[in-house]
């Protein structure tokens, strides 16, 4: 059997190991979605990079998938420690939690 990292398996392995490893170290900050939610993420980050690995090459694909990255990064890094909560931790986490929750959206009145 012949072992080749240019299949789409591949591609997939590697969307699947940084998910892996993200929810390993920052899952505290993923624990208030729903768990649906997430593994429709996982799915369609999944399938948009194998899709673009596959039309336009690994190295397209993984260069765009470093913005996200690097958007992660900035938020964990400089974002959420200008804001007074640790960007390893989620401490404190009523804080955090009050920056990252979506407000209750009600209803018009009619």
């Amino acid at each position: 059997m012949h072992w080749s990292t240019d299949t789409p398996w591949f591609d997939c392995f590697l969307i699947t190991a940084i998910f892996a490893v993200g929810s390993i170290c920052f899952g505290r900050f993923e624990e208030h979605r729903p768990r649906p939610r997430r593994l429709l993420k996982l799915a369609l980050v999944t399938a948009a990079f194998v899709a673009l690995s596959q039309a336009a090459g690994r190295g397209i694909a993984l260069a765009l998938l470093a913005v996200p990255l690097a958007g992660a990064a900035y938020v964990h890094l400089v974002w959420l420690p200008g804001h007074g909560v640790n960007g390893w931790t989620a401490e404190p986490r009523d804080r955090y939690l009050a920056l990252v929750s979506r407000p209750v959206r009600r209803g018009r009145p009619a």
